[in-house]
């Protein structure tokens, strides 16, 4: 057996392997699909149906009809959005200034910002919201945006990807007179795009799976974001599958899109910045 065919072997195996495991991860997904466009009398039958007999579109209206389940994705959007370009600012800043500024305890700053990725959400979460009932933002879009304006985890990528870039080009443009911010704007965002593309992936997908502190401080339909809304699908007397189905993939299409386009920059940005420490 010549090496071109064991090369050829071990990439088709590598395929086979590879078709399998997403066929795994993505099949959840399919049959939520396939039992969104169910009537309940299918969703039901024993052994379950993979394939609906037709597209049975019922469900989908329904969803739209029972809950404003167009405003729960609209707040969404707004909130991701915005947190997801708060954190590209403030963790943009923040590595700029550890990564090319020199400055008495910046080491120890810095180990205090990564500890605060060792504290779970749970243990402060009580903190936030008296801070936010305090001032006032109790169901309303500061209230969800404020607390997540900031990442260490954002700082701490940034960072690790700014240290890749040369001190030469900080030395050679503070020689040519270039201010810091302009050196920033210039030079080290437009470098940085794989980091920050992954960032903003990654603080979107983030902020759009919250549940736990719209939960707490939201109280309205208008102001109920996606992972809390869809629950209003489902009622203590009655439960159909195949309406909760198609709200769930009504609010996944989203993250799936924003996913799929930006999982380059992810990848890119993750293995960027692990290049150096």
């Amino acid at each position: 057996m010549t090496d071109y065919v064991k090369w050829l072997i071990k990439r088709i195996l590598l395929y086979l392997v590879n078709i399998i495991l997403a066929f795994i991860v993505i099949f959840p997904i399919i049959y939520a699909m396939s039992v969104s466009f169910m009537p309940d009398s299918e969703a039901f039958q024993y052994p379950p149906r993979l394939i609906p007999h037709s597209f049975y579109l019922g469900n989908y209206i329904e969803a739209l009809n029972s809950v404003p389940i167009l405003r729960f994705i609209l707040n969404s959007f707004i909130v991701s959005i915005i947190v997801t370009i708060g954190q590209i600012l403030t963790s943009s800043l923040a590595a700029y200034a550890f990564a090319f500024y020199e400055f008495k305890g910046k080491n120890i700053i810095f180990a205090i910002f990564l500890s605060t990725m060792m504290i779970p959400g749970e243990a402060i979460i009580i903190a936030n919201y008296l801070t936010i009932r305090q001032l006032g933002w109790l169901n309303t879009y500061a209230g969800l945006i404020l607390p997540y304006l900031s990442s260490a985890l954002g700082i701490f990528l940034l960072r690790q990807f700014y240290l890749t870039i040369p001190k030469d080009y900080y030395e050679a443009a503070q020689l040519d007179g270039c201010k810091r911010s302009e050196f920033l704007i210039k030079v080290v965002i437009p470098l940085s795009r794989p980091a920050i593309g992954s960032l903003a992936v990654y603080s979107f997908l983030m902020t759009w799976n919250q549940y736990m502190w719209p939960l707490l401080i939201t109280s309205t339909d208008d102001m109920r974001t996606v992972q809390i809304g869809i629950s209003m699908l489902q009622w203590s007397d009655s439960q159909s599958f195949g309406l909760i189905m198609a709200g769930v993939i009504m609010i996944l299409i989203p993250s799936i899109i924003i996913f799929i386009f930006g999982q380059k920059q992810l990848v890119d940005g993750l293995n960027a910045g692990a290049l150096k420490g």
